[in-house]
């Protein structure tokens, strides 16, 4: 009962934290006073994601991969539209391959 209440609480703020950088950051802020661990645990896989999609865009742009960059550019947005789904499911739900990791590095946020 109690997973379900932390949920039902934090879900539009993790929803704010999937849009954008500043959804993000407006989530952390949100969140500061709350500490939702719902709430923390989508912060985290969207740093993740907004980090991961930085990374390859420089990838991308810096060599020239062409084809290849532009299709691995897609790779961070299938991770959000799985996380996204996730919270608006209400699940704390990590996303393929990386989510583990972000979990772990980033375990101080939130």
């Amino acid at each position: 009962m109690e997973q379900n209440t932390t949920v039902n609480e934090g879900k539009t703020t993790a929803i704010i934290s999937y849009i954008t950088f500043i959804g993000t950051i407006i989530a952390f802020i949100m969140n500061n006073d709350k500490k939702n661990s719902f709430v923390a645990f989508h912060i985290r896989q969207m740093i993740g994601l907004i980090l991961l999609g930085i990374i390859i865009n420089l990838i991308a742009r810096f060599t020239n991969l062409g084809m290849i960059g532009s299709l691995l550019s897609l790779f961070p947005l299938v991770l959000w539209v799985i996380g996204f789904l996730g919270v608006l499911k209400g699940e704390e739900k990590k996303v393929p391959l990386l989510g583990d990791m972000f979990q772990d590095w980033f375990k101080g946020i939130g």
